[in-house]
């Protein structure tokens, strides 16, 4: 039977941090009003979150990068004017400085009740936030096939992301502590293999019918089929603070899918490597982000991230200009000329440390910089 060609379509979602304006502390109850004056402007594009100093978007349907850019442009704009008119603001980062998980609430929705039962103590630490990227892909069997090929590129993505260096008060000393805490979630971290979109489906039915998930929206998979979509939905992304940055990586996803789907067109697939492997670049990715090296399998050796992200970028050049996305995945280079978000977090607080401020102030003037990079460029 002939594979359906994909419409490679994008999507992304986004998840903020509310902090009080004055005192910059992320809020532990989001105030009366807010979810429903969002809900009542962005229609069907912002969500409530596990917590409720969490907060949602999604952009529609999008058939290019720059819709969805400039869709995520006035999701931000407009989220950020209603927070504002409730003595709040957003933050899009993995992590808040110095915020203690211990002191949020749940948003009390019946799935997230659930949820907060069912994972206990590693559940009342998810005081993080990602971004994911959904690119259609229809045909079932093609999606599991490129499914199967695009964890190898997972910890490229993650390192260019990266947005939580700090974790209550203190440098935790990785680009992204986000996924150590997600990490201790079940059915997280590299995505297992597939032989066929059947085999998918029975081993995601064991669980259901086992009574541990209702549905695939239970699993939490660096990458993984969408529960919801007929998508690839990549999820091991911090959330980036610029919006430069977040359309600078949704143009490497998107290409990355085309790309792997033009290879097999041409009988040709990307080679499978050992999870053993990948979880060994997801982790330097992690620790790291763009400062230092991945392994590069082939040649077994280390390699500098900027070497590699060359290498990608020429892979994916004819791919990027199909899908008219060529500026922004050129623009992953400005990530790494001036450092991810976690890199520039650390630059700021240093800065103030230097200038006399003791260490809560410099984390405060570090939310100050979160704050302002993320409206940055919606007007």
């Amino acid at each position: 039977m002939a594979i359906e060609h994909p419409s490679l379509t994008i999507g992304v979602e986004e998840e903020y941090l509310l902090v009080d304006r004055s005192s910059l502390d992320l809020v532990e109850e989001a105030p009366a009003g807010l979810m429903e004056e969002a809900e009542r402007e962005l229609k069907g594009h912002v969500s409530p979150e596990f917590l409720q100093c969490q907060i949602e978007v999604e952009t529609g349907v999008c058939r290019t990068v720059g819709e969805a850019r400039t869709e995520l442009s006035e999701l931000r704009r407009v989220l950020a004017r209603i927070a504002d008119d409730h003595g709040l603001a957003l933050i899009a980062a993995s992590t808040h400085p110095f915020a203690h998980w211990s002191r949020m609430q749940f948003t009390p929705k019946e799935r997230y009740l659930r949820l907060a039962e069912d994972l206990q103590g590693v559940g009342r630490r998810l005081l993080i936030c990602g971004m994911h990227v959904h690119i259609g892909v229809e045909d079932e069997d093609l999606r599991i096939d490129l499914f199967n090929q695009l964890p190898y590129f997972l910890p490229h993505l993650l390192a260019l992301s990266t947005s939580s260096p700090f974790w209550q008060g203190r440098d935790m000393g990785l680009e992204s502590y986000r996924l150590t805490v997600f990490d201790t979630l079940p059915r997280t971290g590299l995505p297992p293999q597939f032989e066929s979109w059947g085999e998918y489906e029975r081993a995601v039915d064991v669980l259901v019918s086992a009574g541990i998930m209702e549905d695939a929206t239970k699993i939490w998979w660096d990458l993984r089929p969408s529960a919801r979509f007929p998508t690839l939905e990549t999820r091991i992304c911090d959330v980036c603070t610029r919006l430069d940055d977040a359309a600078a990586i949704a143009a490497m996803v998107q290409s990355l899918v085309r790309m792997l789907y033009r290879l097999r067109r041409n009988n040709q697939r990307w080679r499978r490597y050992e999870p053993f492997l990948i979880d060994e670049n997801r982790w330097r990715a992690q620790r790291y982000g763009v400062r230092e090296s991945l392994i590069d399998f082939g040649r077994g050796e280390l390699v500098a991230y900027a070497d590699l992200l060359e290498e990608l970028i020429g892979m994916l050049r004819e791919d990027a200009r199909a899908l008219g996305c060529e500026d922004e995945l050129l623009s992953t280079r400005d990530i790494l000329e001036r450092g991810t978000s976690a890199d520039r977090q650390r630059r700021v607080h240093r800065r103030a440390v230097e200038n006399g401020a003791d260490e809560a102030e410099a984390l405060r003037e570090v939310v100050r910089f979160l704050v302002e990079e993320t409206v940055a460029g919606t007007s």
